[in-house]
This record gives C-alpha cells, sequence and structure tokens, in this order.
C-alpha cells in the first residue's frame, strides 16, 4: 500500500510532470475513442435516471451513483435477462452437449462444494454457457478486476475460492447495484446485516459499495452459515435467504440437504444454488463454449493511497487530471464524491497509471484546491445532516402516481409529499421528484 503523497522534487519531479502531460494526452485520445463507442450503443432505461434533469440536481450524488449504474448495465449487452426474471421451473433448456459429457465435465472440475448433477443444475449450465454468450464475456471482462480481491479475502479465511462466483449471481459484479429490497454493492448487503459485520454507513460512505471491505464481510458472513450447517450448499442458500428460512426448510422437510429443502425454500432462493453451479460451470469451461473475457474498461492493475485529510474527487481530477468517472468507477463508496479522510485514514484507488501524477502533485495545491468551495464547513454540515441519506432523483412516466412511485422505492406516500412540498396527489409527466434512501 502506498502511503499518502510523497512530494517529488528537482529532476525527478519535472519527469513525473512530463509523464503525466504524456498520459494525459493518451487518455484523450483514449477519451475520444470510448466517447465513438459510446454513441454507438444503445442506451439501457432506468427509472430513477433522468438525462434531463434541473440544475441543481445535477451534482446530486444519488444521480451520480445511478450513472455509473447505467455504466455498468450498458456492458450487460442485449442478450441478457436476468435468470431472476425467467420462470426457470417452466424452461427446458437443450444443449448441444450431451448429458453424459456434462456431467463428466462437472465431476472433472473437483470443486471443493458439492455440485450434483440434475435436470435443474443443467437448466442453469446450459443458460451461462450458451444462452447468454456476450453477457458472461462481459462478467468475464469484470472478473479480471474483481476475482482477485474476493479470492484474497476467501482465503484469507480459509473457504473455497469458488465462492467468488456467488458475486456474478448477486449483482453481475456491479459494485452499486442495489435491489428493490434495498439490498448494496457488489455482495448485495441489508442495512442491518452490513451493520453487524463491521461495514460503515454513514453520512459520507457506504462501505456496501466498497468492493474490498464488502468481499470481506461476505466472506466471514459464509464462514459463519458454514460453522452452523456444515454444509456449503446450505451456507450459500442462506446467504440469499437467511438462516431462518434455511432453518425452517429443514424443519418442514425433516432433512438438511439442499436438494430435500429445496421445496420449502422461497421461490426465489429456490434458483440460487443452481445457478452459483451454472455460473461456475460457465467460467470453468469458457474456452470450450468460445467464451473469451470482453474489454470492459475496467483496470486491471490499481493502486491503494492512504488519505488523512479530507478530499474531494473533483480535487483529484482537476489537479491531477484523473478522469472524474475513474475515480467515482474505482472508489463508489464516497457517497458524496468526499473522502472523508478529517475523520480517520481512508483509501483512495487509482489506476495504477496514475500513480505517478498523483505522487507528483504538491500536496497544497491539491487539498487546497477549490476547498473553500467543495469542503467548506456548511456543505460539510449539509451532509452530515443527512444521516446518510442517499437523494434518488425520479423522473414521472406516463401511468405513473404517487402510490406506485412510493412501493417501487419503498416510502409512503405521505414522505414523498413532504421531501417534494406537494399540495396534492395530482402529478404531471416529466414533473421531478425526490426521494430519500438510507
Amino acid at each position: 500500500m502506498l502511503s499518502a503523497i510523497v512530494p517529488a522534487t528537482g529532476q525527478n519531479k519535472k519527469a513525473l510532470k512530463a509523464e503525466n502531460e504524456a498520459l494525459k494526452r493518451e487518455l484523450a485520445a483514449l477519451q475520444a475513442r470510448l466517447d465513438s463507442i459510446k454513441a454507438s450503443e444503445s442506451v439501457v432505461a432506468v427509472d430513477t435516471v433522468v438525462t434531463d434533469v434541473p440544475s441543481e440536481a445535477k451534482d446530486s450524488p444519488a444521480l451520480s451513483d445511478s450513472l455509473l449504474d447505467i455504466w455498468y448495465r450498458q456492458r450487460l449487452s442485449p442478450d441478457f435477462q436476468e435468470p431472476s426474471e425467467i420462470d426457470m421451473d417452466a424452461v427446458h433448456f437443450t444443449s448441444k452437449v450431451s448429458d453424459e459429457e456434462l456431467m463428466r465435465r462437472l465431476q472433472a472440475m473437483n470443486a471443493y462444494i458439492t455440485i450434483p448433477f440434475n435436470e435443474t443444475v443443467k437448466n442453469y449450465m446450459v443458460l451461462y454457457s450458451e444462452k447468454m454468450p456476450r453477457h458472461m464475456q462481459n462478467m468475464m471482462g469484470r472478473s479480471l478486476y474483481y476475482f482477485p480481491v474476493f479470492e484474497e479475502k476467501l482465503a484469507k479465511y480459509g473457504l473455497p475460492l469458488e465462492l467468488k462466483y456467488m458475486s456474478i449471481i448477486e449483482s453481475n459484479l456491479n459494485p452499486v447495484a442495489e435491489s428493490r429490497a434495498g439490498a448494496m454493492g457488489i455482495w448485495q448487503f441489508m442495512y442491518r446485516t452490513a451493520k453487524l459485520y463491521g461495514l460503515k454507513i454513514n453520512s459520507f460512505m457506504d462501505e456496501r459499495l466498497d468492493v474490498e471491505k464488502a468481499a470481506d464481510a461476505a466472506a466471514r458472513y459464509l464462514r459463519d452459515a458454514y460453522s452452523v450447517f456444515g454444509d456449503w450448499n446450505l451456507a450459500i442458500c442462506s446467504y440469499n435467504c437467511g438462516s431462518g428460512n434455511v432453518n425452517k426448510a429443514i424443519k418442514r422437510a425433516g432433512k438438511s440437504d439442499f436438494w430435500s429443502i429445496y421445496p420449502y425454500l422461497p421461490r426465489e432462493t429456490r434458483g440460487y444454488v443452481p445457478a452459483f453451479i451454472g455460473a461456475m460451470y460457465a467460467f470453468h469451461y469458457a474456452k470450450e463454449y468460445g467464451l473469451k473475457p470482453a474489454d470492459v474498461g475496467m483496470p486491471v492493475a490499481v493502486d491503494t493511497f492512504e488519505i488523512r485529510r479530507n478530499l474531494h474527487f473533483k480535487q483529484i481530477n482537476e489537479v491531477v487530471g484523473v478522469p472524474l468517472e475513474t475515480v467515482k468507477l474505482l472508489n463508489p463508496q464516497y457517497t458524496h464524491d468526499i473522502i472523508p479522510g478529517n475523520s480517520g485514514t481512508c483509501i483512495l484507488n487509482l489506476p495504477y497509471f496514475w500513480t505517478g501524477p498523483f505522487l507528483a502533485a504538491e500536496p497544497d495545491s491539491l487539498y487546497l484546491h477549490r476547498a473553500g468551495e467543495l469542503l467548506n464547513a456548511q456543505v460539510l454540515k449539509n451532509i452530515e445532516e443527512s444521516g446518510g441519506e442517499t437523494r434518488i432523483v425520479y423522473k414521472v412516466k406516463e401511468g405513473d402516481y404517487l402510490g406506485r412511485i412510493a412501493a417501487k422505492n419503498h416510502c409512503t406516500v405521505a414522505q414523498l409529499k413532504k421531501w417534494n412540498h406537494l399540495r396534492s396527489d395530482k402529478l404531471r409527466i416529466g414533473q421531478i421528484l425526490y426521494i430519500y434512501r438510507r
């Protein structure tokens, strides 16, 4: 780990600045290429994100997070459909590979976790390996960045490395994913569970979105679940629906193996273990299906810096030159684009090729740049008084009414009216509403 900032002097500093200028020119060329590619991509519609928003909302942290979520979603590709949106009990996929060969391949994987072969498992094996190739190649591209982090955390607690594939099922490797129930991050922690496992959630940060810390918490949860059930399939299952639901299913089935309790599990949980097996199989035999990691724009090599003073993402962008989108992409846990170093050491992640320019920046020029505007006492006070709430910018669509919007965003009609100073229930298409979530 690199320390906060070590100013360079003399000839070394001159060389670093020259390198910085060269990197900026190269980045500008790459950005131009990326912009041309983006222009040809189809835009994925997301209810809580709008491109036509009032000027006062454009710097909203919630909107920034939502735009980052679009970045991930756009890379899912048109052939992707959430397995949870497919009635996997009703479909029956056929494969170009015989059942005998599928069984042989599963056995040859020699996984630490028991992976039996049956029609349910086969369905998910075919789904992940044959039915959505572009999506899988995007997942493989992201995995080059995320899987080494997960493997390190799992190994730390002596857990099977195969558990890393759960992140595919949880979030499609999207660190800013949010479920309808309010689970957040790449490992989809609910608020209370996150707090129980030591993840900080306050006005300035949500460590459910911190890739390393969330992975560490997930590993500890799985370690604890295995100590309770003594079976990895049940431990994995409990991660999705909670140990209470697994225990209820065990009592109703009178047995304690996954396939015996399968009919008694919540419907959305039944496919979780088979989906996990399907994703693991597709990754393991990617070559046989012609699947290769796609270039998804994720930097494989990242440096970490200890930050001990408040620092705004825009200061990094404007002084060092790191694109703002890159800083957000690698540090989504800072929900207001502010690294709260004054309250304790915080970690900043940057692509390795920005290490030199970052270290070359003079501390005062970095930390004092626009500090009176970006980090003044009133700005910090407003964030602290928000109590860790995130503001969602919602654009009213045809067919919307307050009750539907409230249900979709897990709040009440009264709260919607209070937050938006509404005196009646009438809405107009295109109207902007603000929604606050913890």
